[in-house]
């Protein structure tokens, strides 16, 4: 076989076999109108060389893109894989330390049911990366090869062509203004872990000694059975936590609207927080006489210390969380 031949077979294979004969003979005629009549071999790879790799053209006669997924889909796959994968890093965490403590009956070592926390945790989150990063690939790379428009211009948010008038909707953000993916997942891992620590404070808040064969726990700070009596209204602002972290992560910048709903979640947990603090009976007697034998004060003394720092910090940083957030959209 000389060259010419060698090449079409190269750019035939690649295609059905129902169209090979008439592309070959196509491709035939092509190349001798790009040859002299006297051609020799030195014309032919001239030739040969100006029509390009035969993997090139077989692509383009059979219609089907060389990459896995192209420029036309590429920035919105980019993007949703940034939004998505963050969240279901979140979710799958939460749902593991859930899991977790499902189970948990307080005879593990603080330390060693923080180290399986890590540990499994980091397992969860790649095996989650991964399956988000599959599928979602998986969906793109379908959606590239099912799309017969020959358009190749990278499609917008909405799925449009992109024209100058997108431009209008596009609005400046400033870095300070601006919410950062980081922010919003460290918003719902705080509420993970917080949420996890009032629903199994029995087992993870209280006083703890070293035994000598690691951490062992002593007394349990707070009673359980008080915290669970307001378990509806923590579910509430645990919902409203993650609604406004998912809101940000859709506006991607600090808004009035998003730092008035800051404001009313912050009013909300603080409340929230005086009325479970108060309570007579949310401190466990064994905690109270162990600290108090430990400061050398009187039970009275202490609950007074715990309750007001614990009210003053709270309102604190609830008041620099609302300032920051009305300082930040206000940012032009």
């Amino acid at each position: 076989m000389n060259l010419i031949e060698i090449y079409i077979h190269e750019v035939t294979r690649r295609l059905p076999e129902k169209n090979r004969e008439d592309i070959a003979l196509e491709l035939q005629s092509t190349i001798e109108d790009m040859l002299p009549d006297d051609y020799s071999e030195k014309d032919v790879k001239v030739a040969l060389e100006k029509l390009g790799n035969p993997a090139t053209l077989a692509s383009g006669y059979g219609d089907r893109p060389m990459h896995l997924i192209g420029p036309r889909y590429f920035d919105i796959y980019v993007t949703l894989l940034k939004m998505i994968l963050p969240i279901a890093a979140v979710i799958s965490l939460i749902s593991m330390i859930a899991q977790y403590f499902v189970g948990y009956q307080g005879e593990e070592a603080l330390i060693n049911v923080v180290l399986d926390i890590i540990g499994f945790g980091v397992w969860k989150i790649i095996e989650v990366g991964i399956q988000v990063f599959f599928w979602l690939t998986i969906v793109f790379a379908i959606l590239e090869r099912t799309d017969k428009r020959k358009d190749e211009q990278p499609l917008t948010a909405s799925l449009q062509k992109w024209t100058p008038d997108d431009l209008k909707n596009i609005a400046y953000v400033p870095k300070k203004k601006a919410i950062s993916k980081f922010e919003v997942f460290g918003s719902l891992m705080w509420t993970a872990i917080w949420a996890t620590l009032y629903f199994y404070a029995n087992h993870l808040v209280g006083v703890y000694r070293d035994s000598g064969n690691g951490l062992e726990f002593v007394t349990s700070a707070l009673n359980q059975e008080v915290l669970m009596e307001y378990w509806p209204v923590v579910v509430i602002v645990i919902v409203f936590e993650i609604a406004l972290s998912l809101y940000k992560l859709i506006k991607g910048q600090w808004t009035k609207r998003i730092a008035i709903s800051n404001t009313i979640l912050q009013l909300i947990g603080t409340v929230v927080f005086i009325v479970i603090v108060v309570n007579s009976n949310l401190l466990n007697q064994g905690f109270i006489a162990y600290m108090t034998d430990l400061f050398t004060i009187t039970g009275n003394e202490f609950k007074t210390w715990i309750i007001s720092g614990g009210i003053f910090f709270f309102m604190i940083s609830a008041a620099i969380s609302v300032f920051d957030g009305f300082r930040k959209a206000n940012i032009r």
